[in-house]
């Protein structure tokens, strides 16, 4: 294996107006920068203009763009909010949008919700071991009710930063040997 750093996506799993996915993805960042072992980077699927599969020609630009960066990256951290007991649609809908690009491949998963998004997590285990993709097993949860001001504005309690290290060791260790497999 080369002494290249390990690229790692932080994927933002929601769209919508309003989201606070943002800000903890550049929490989530900000502890991963400090450490110095890996090329972290967000990667917002807002900005790719996804299609819904199976609709429209499978040629639209945004479709390209996104299996390239997938293609780019050696693992992910996905940031997902749950939704009536899941992910939303629109990672959902990004996942899909691609196949090989996800393959081999590690994720940690950070979630939010009333339930500290515990269940979007489980849905999102079962859709990455699809797509073989290898998820770690330490989870930073996040609490609407202690972790957000107002619902709205991202405030984590300093007991979560020993978490999120301890999930980016995994989500490294696993992503440098699946790189040995592709």
């Amino acid at each position: 294996m080369s002494n290249e750093q390990l690229k790692i996506g932080i994927i933002l799993g929601s769209t919508r107006q309003g989201r606070v996915s943002p800000q903890v993805g550049e929490y989530i960042k900000q502890v991963a920068d400090e450490r110095g072992d890996a090329a972290y980077e967000i990667v917002d699927i807002a900005e790719y203009k996804l299609p819904f599969l199976g609709e429209g020609t499978g040629e639209e630009p945004g479709l390209a763009t996104w299996n390239a960066k997938l293609d780019s990256l050696d693992g992910f951290v996905f940031i997902v909010q749950e939704y009536n007991h899941s992910i939303t649609g629109a990672l959902k809908n990004a996942l899909d949008s691609a196949r090989e690009a996800w393959n081999n491949k590690a994720a940690g998963i950070v979630s939010y919700g009333s339930t500290g998004g515990a269940r979007a997590a489980e849905h999102l285990r079962g859709i990455l071991g699809e797509l073989l993709v290898a998820d770690v097993r330490v989870h930073p949860t996040f609490s609407l009710f202690t972790d957000f001001e107002n619902y709205s504005v991202f405030k984590p309690a300093d007991l979560h930063k020993a978490n999120v290290n301890a999930m980016l060791d995994q989500v490294n260790a696993w992503s440098g040997a699946l790189k040995t497999l592709r």
